[in-house]
């Protein structure tokens, strides 16, 4: 085990001789074995021993050491006031912390203070805002199976901070993966008899109680919060990651103190009771087939949340140039979408009435932007509430965007589209809750809960006369210092007060000789004296008395507002969602207005079953993200249908092929999401999935090629597309010999015209596949012009039909900064090996020298395969088929098949 967790074992062989705190530390370390805990002392989150020399070497933070009865011991501690930069530190080097505060003030009772863990901070269960981006959803996920008729591995996420919480399943664990990959979480944890595969390598695999995913508990937990589940999940596996996953969050929130007398079943009852997550009031099971399906591979291709450029700014990404939101709530919305296009026509119509209303009212979009941008996180602030861990600073946010929903409604009351009439009426502004915040607290709170000053005049009568006792008391001692010097004619004497010695009259030395007989000496100065009386004391034990009081009943009355508050978690969660809407609307709305986007027409699906194949017309299309960072873009339009669904697109690189392909790519996604998208027209039937095998990569740490990662990719595409997906394929086969590469595409491109259907964008340098296109009736050529003037090559970047006439490649060279002297060399090569005969680079008998040499396997019929040429059959005896990918076999099966044709 780490030296940093677990308890100590400089303390564990003498545990019953530690001190009380000590022994305290030891066994909080001890139950909470897989965290780092920070154990309050004062000021200071202490940690000690093995725990302390790991924290002080990766904060950089001084290490230095504890002495008592039972020995001395390495200590380091870090400010509570700025735990969270030191905490988000510790995250980032692997670590879960446990955070140990003390729960009572010093001198409450006459031991050690008690202190218990308030929370486990992990990568998933995050709740602090100076730790979260407030942009985009925070996961922790829950991965179990279960046995039937075929396994079933369910997936479970939760958004602590949100409260989002969604769940679903399928018999393929490559579709979770998908899953994973579309909603990234930053930690799970995993069922005993489930795999970890679909999880991502940067995400936190944590070791949990495996009981949590027995069925009989789960269900019961399930139940405690939404209940019966049969009646919200599908299945056993669901009910197991989703009772587990509560389970874990409760276990982070944080349990209750422990003493000797404590049992077990004590403390765990009481942990679940502490640990409870009131806020989590709705359980999403959903389909993945609901929405268009985007693996992790074409997440990264089609740069929806990250640029694939190391270099590229952070913002050159489908939802960079998409988010002109004003409110977090609305920027995790978007996301969301983009993440999770729409396969409904209905659904997507419904967003598009919306953004085409509020693209052509530019008062009413503007005015709404500017309302949006005073909306606090709703989510995450009715999240502190109900957990308990909101000061009065985030009831006044509540309260004032409540202040800003009557507005809102205003703006929308008009509304023509359906969409936006039905978020007026779930705007609820929430009246009572604004009232009771309004009436209840300050305008400006301090941000401490526990020192007063919180709780408005007015709001109890108790209070108010506290208060007005403190203020009496407080009036009578300013008016002392007047009296007290007309009486005993002493002009410097004054009135003081200081927090250890409490109201004071203090007389320079020289006027000691006329101190009144009543004046008591309180304390003695180099150059005067402090003194009080009879009546002074009297007054100050009624103000710090009445102070005193007055806090604690502050401290009560707010925590019963919070509570309140909290009651309505509902409702302020629905208020949220609706909120969240409206932004997403308008910031989609935003763009399609500044950048000159038009709305797309949606092409029905036939009834409730698909139509063969797609439709995706687009005229005079720009690629969203390319367009922002070039001066001028060129505009390319897509005529795709199930009459020509297979395009074979060619042209020397930097034309602008991959560009091409993934801007229709983006057009449709971008038309599902149900936003304006950047084209002069477009006409698209919703795709059910996304494949992208676009730019070449390895698997370094997994031992794969390039080319390995392009098969296993390839062989996803061709197992897993039908004729309502749509497929990115460029420049496949280019990690192999350029024979073996040909054949490849050339049989991948048949296969996914005869038996897939898929439409397909296929980017290629292999120009014999324009002669397939032909061929083929579903498929066609386009490719990119490009000119030659003086020896340079000009791109037009415009696509036009028909097959390019050269690759250009030496050309292209010295664009990208190859040296001159390679570049004529590459001439002269060229122009050399133009005088040579041609050679059929496909064929399996030329040599690594080009020459066509004989067979490599002599002709031979002994064992021969009846009815074949023995060369054919020599190889087939030859080949491995247990080696061989379904891609290769396929590849492999066509060229023989060629050589029997010949």
């Amino acid at each position: 085990m780490d030296p940093a967790l677990g308890p100590p074992d400089a303390m564990a062989e003498k545990r019953d001789e530690l001190t009380p705190m000590m022994r305290q530390y030891h066994d909080l370390c001890a139950r909470y074995d897989d965290a780092l805990v920070l154990f309050q002392v004062g000021d200071f989150y202490e940690t000690f021993c093995g725990a302390a020399e790991r924290t002080a070497r990766l904060l950089e933070v001084t290490l230095t050491s504890r002495e008592d009865s039972t020995g001395e011991y390495p200590m380091t501690g870090i400010p509570v006031d700025n735990a969270e930069s030191y905490i988000e530190e510790l995250l980032e080097a692997g670590y879960r912390v446990a955070v140990a505060d003390q729960i009572e003030e010093p001198g409450e009772s006459p031991g050690v203070v008690e202190r218990a863990v308030t929370r486990v901070i992990t990568p998933g269960t995050l709740t602090e805002d100076e730790l979260l981006a407030s942009d985009d959803n925070n996961f922790v996920a829950a991965l179990a199976s279960a046995e039937g008729a075929e396994r079933t591995l369910a997936l479970a996420l939760l958004d602590v901070s949100t409260g989002d919480f969604l769940a679903t399943s399928s018999t393929s664990s490559e579709a979770i993966a998908d899953e994973v990959s579309r909603f990234a979480p930053s930690e799970a944890v995993v069922a005993p008899d489930a795999s970890g595969d679909p999880l991502p390598e940067d995400c936190m695999v944590t070791p949990f109680d495996p009981d949590a995913f027995a069925l009989e508990r789960a269900t019961e937990t399930v139940s405690t919060y939404f209940g019966e589940p049969d009646a919200l999940l599908a299945g056993d596996a669901e009910i197991r990651a989703c009772g587990a996953l509560l389970e874990y969050a409760e276990y982070a929130r944080g349990g209750t103190s422990e003493n000797e007398d404590t049992t077990d079943e004590e403390v765990e009852r009481a942990d679940r009771d502490a640990g409870r997550l009131e806020y989590l009031t709705h359980l999403t099971r959903y389909d993945p087939r609901e929405y268009l399906l985007l693996d992790a591979v074409a997440l990264r291709s089609l740069e929806l949340f990250e640029p694939r450029a190391v270099r590229a700014r952070e913002d050159a990404t489908l939802v960079g140039v998409l988010d002109e939101t004003a409110s977090a709530l609305g920027g995790r919305a978007l996301r969301d979408w983009i993440r999770r296009p729409l396969l409904e026509p209905d659904r997507i119509e419904a967003r598009l009435d919306a953004v085409e209303e509020l693209t052509g009212s530019v008062q009413t979009r503007e005015h709404l932007h500017e309302l949006l941008r005073d909306v606090y996180d709703l989510e995450r602030l009715i999240g502190r509430i109900s957990r308990e861990r909101a000061n009065a600073r985030d009831l006044r946010s509540l309260r004032d965007t409540l202040a800003v929903v009557p507005e809102i409604r205003d703006r929308l009351a008009d509304a023509d589209c359906e969409r936006l009439r039905g978020l007026r009426d779930e705007l609820d502004p929430l009246a009572d809750v604004r009232g009771l915040i309004d009436d209840a607290v300050v305008s400006d709170p301090p941000i401490e809960i526990t020192e007063g000053g919180i709780v408005a005049e007015g709001y109890d009568a108790n209070l108010d006369e506290l208060r007005g006792t403190a203020r009496d008391g407080k009036q009578w001692i300013d008016d002392l210092e007047a009296c007290e010097r007309e009486r005993t004619g002493i002009d410097s004497l004054k009135v003081g007060y200081n927090s250890v010695h409490g109201y004071y009259i203090e007389v320079t030395n020289p006027n000691l000789d006329a101190v009144p007989e009543n004046y008591q000496r309180r304390q003695t100065l180099k150059n005067s004296e402090r003194f009080v009386t009879p009546a002074l004391k009297e007054r100050e034990d009624e103000i710090v008395g009445a102070e005193e009081r007055a806090d604690e009943l502050e401290y009560e009355l707010f925590c019963d507002v919070r509570s309140e508050v909290a009651d309505e978690v509902e409702r302020v969660q629905a208020l949220a969602d609706a909120l969240a809407t409206v932004d997403a609307l308008v910031s989609l709305a935003t763009v399609a207005a500044q950048y000159d986007y038009c709305r797309p027409e949606i092409a029905e699906r036939d009834g409730d079953e698909a139509i063969d194949g797609l439709e995706i017309d687009i005229e005079g299309g720009r690629h969203p993200v390319v367009e922002r960072t070039q001066e001028s873009f060129v505009p390319n339009g897509a005529d795709l249908s199930p009459e020509r669904r297979l395009a074979v697109i060619t042209g020397p690189n930097m034309s602008g092929k991959s560009t091409y392909m993934r801007q229709v790519a983006q057009i449709v996604l971008l038309a599902q999401v149900g936003s304006f998208v950047p084209a002069e027209s477009a006409r698209i039937s919703p795709v059910d999935r996304i494949f992208t095998r676009v730019g070449a990569s390895d698997d370094i740490a997994g031992g794969r090629s390039t080319f390995m990662v392009e098969m296993d990719e390839l062989a996803t595409i061709l197992r897993e597309a039908d004729e309502r997906s749509l497929v990115l394929l460029d420049e496949v086969g280019r990690g192999t010999s350029t024979a073996d590469g040909l054949a490849i595409a050339q049989a991948i491109t048949e296969h996914l015209h005869d038996e897939v259907g898929a439409t397909t964008l296929f980017a290629t340098h292999h120009h014999p596949l324009t002669e397939l296109a032909e061929e083929l009736p579903a498929a066609f050529t386009l490719h990119f012009e490009v000119e030659q003037r003086e020896g340079e090559v000009v791109f037009h970047h415009e696509i036009a039909p028909g097959a390019a006439t050269g690759s250009y490649g030496v050309e292209v060279a010295p664009a990208a900064g190859v040296p001159e002297d390679v570049v004529e060399r590459s001439r002269e090569l060229v122009a050399e090996n133009a005088d040579e005969p041609a050679i059929d680079e496909s064929d399996p008998r030329a040599d690594p020298q080009g020459r066509a040499d004989e067979p490599r396997v002599p002709a031979s019929t002994d064992g021969g395969c009846q009815g074949l040429p023995d060369d054919v059959a020599a190889e087939l005896r030859e080949l491995e088929l247990a080696h061989l990918t379904p891609v290769e076999a396929l590849t492999e099966l066509d060229r023989l098949q060629r050589l029997l044709e010949e």
